[in-house]
Formats: C-alpha cells, structure tokens, sequence
C-alpha cells in the first residue's frame, strides 16, 4: 500500500493508460480523482474503483480550459482534502503536416497535450504545497525525440512536454515537488486502436499492423498500458524521491534501433 493515505488526480484517466494508472494507484491505495470528458467511461471506472474497495471520485473536464480545470482541485478538495500526486496523461493524436493541419486543429492538439499540463499543474500545484509537496508525472512519447511522417501538432506537443516538465521540476523542487515525464513508444490502448482502425485496408487488418508495429520494437510486440502504469507509480512514488526532471522511456528498444 506505497500510496495509502495520499490523493492522486489522473487525467484522462477513463481508458487506455490512464485507466490503468488510476487502478494501480487504487490498488496501492491511494484515493484516485479520475478526469476525462467521457463522463461515461469515467463514472464506470469509478464504480469498478469504490466496488473493489477503493476511494475513487470522476471530476467531468475539458484539460484544455481553465474553467474546467480550476473545477478538479475543488473536487479533490471536497472529497479527499487535498492532492499529492498529479499525472498528466489527456492526450489526442491527429494526423497532418504544418501545410495540412488546419489552424484550429493545430491549436485544439496543443491545447488538449501540452496546455492541460500547464493547466492542471497550475491549479494544482498550490494545493500539493500545501500538503508539503508531492510528484508530478506527464505523458510525453518517443515522439517527444524522433517522429513519424505527418505528425507535426503531435510531436511538437510531446517535445514541449518535455521542457514544461523540466521547468516545473526546477521552479518547484524547494516547495517538495517533483515533476517527470514518462515517454512511451507503440501502446496497446484505444488511441493505437483508433490508428490501426483508420489505417487497416483489406490486405492489412488491425491485427496484421498491430504486428507490423510490434515488429519494429526489439521486444517484438507493443506495450500494455498496465506496464507504462508500472513506471508512473513508480516516479510517482517514495522510490523515485532523487528523480525530478527527467524523461523515462518506455518503449521496448524501439529508440535503440534504426528498424
């Protein structure tokens, strides 16, 4: 039970990765404030969190405005008197170059990947110092490093992840707070679904390019959201207690290859 007694806010935490997260930090026993703007997907989690003998909240947020995210530290307030641990995983992924992607597009990517960050941490931040300080981890990705053809929004998003994450680390280390980035490569999580959906063609099922992409990870397979989970509750935790700043990359060797 590392985290009994502390209260961890996860964004975008109905599916996928953040899913994952707010079972493992329940099952360590932390009381999870799970954000998403699937109400319905996060109040079933939720349900399945407090059944399991947890103590788990949904908070109904856009990341991407203040409005609504001033609104999540109110709620871990009323519930569970405060906030320890923020992990800042909304994320979305569109396809485009800097000639393709529409205007709004590029700022809605940005808004929803990095702005929430800044968004979230702000807000929260002040109610973490209260407690005496607490952890920080945001989702970046190996797109943070390298890139794919007609990613730009995407990428650019993941590569300021990065240097937010550092300069929270910095500016909050006197006050206890510790601020990382986890950086993972192909996840089995309903974002890649959604990929492998739109790409499949009838010679290439979802299947055929799950593989496909497993097979370019010298592991040979994609990643399950319950192992980048692992490595949250771990940066997020007391074992981690001389790490701030830093980006951890979780991605089966793919970044050690050229394929």
């Amino acid at each position: 039970m590392e985290f009994k007694d502390k209260v961890a806010v996860v964004t975008g935490g109905s599916k996928g990765i953040g899913e994952s997260t707010a079972k493992a930090f329940s099952a360590q026993g932390a009381a999870v404030v799970v954000v998403d703007i699937d109400a319905e997907m996060g109040n079933q989690l939720v349900e399945t969190l407090n059944k399991n003998g947890g103590k788990a909240i949904f908070v109904k947020a856009d990341v991407s405005k203040a409005a609504e995210v001033q609104e999540i530290p109110k709620a871990a307030l009323a519930a569970f008197g405060g906030i320890d641990i923020l992990y800042n995983n909304a994320g979305i992924q569109h396809y485009g170059n800097v000639v393709t992607t529409p205007e709004d597009e590029w700022d809605y990517v940005m808004g929803v990947n990095l702005k929430s960050i800044y968004l979230c941490s702000k807000y929260c931040i002040p109610e973490m110092i209260k407690r005496g300080g607490g952890a920080i981890v945001n989702t970046a990705s190996v797109q943070s490093f390298a890139c794919q053809p007609d990613v730009a929004p995407y990428t650019t998003s993941k590569a300021g992840i990065l240097a937010l994450t550092r300069s929270i680390a910095v500016d909050f280390a006197k006050e206890n707070i510790r601020a990382n980035a986890v950086c993972p490569g192909s996840i089995k999580t309903p974002m890649l679904q959604y990929a492998a959906d739109n790409l499949a063609t009838p010679e290439k099922s979802p299947d055929d390019l799950f593989k496909e992409w497993g097979s370019f990870h010298p592991l040979g397979r994609v990643g399950e959201a319950p192992e980048v989970a692992e490595l949250v509750l771990f940066l997020a935790g007391p074992r981690s207690s001389f790490i701030t700043g830093a980006a951890y990359i979780i991605d089966g060797g793919l970044m050690s290859t050229f394929f």
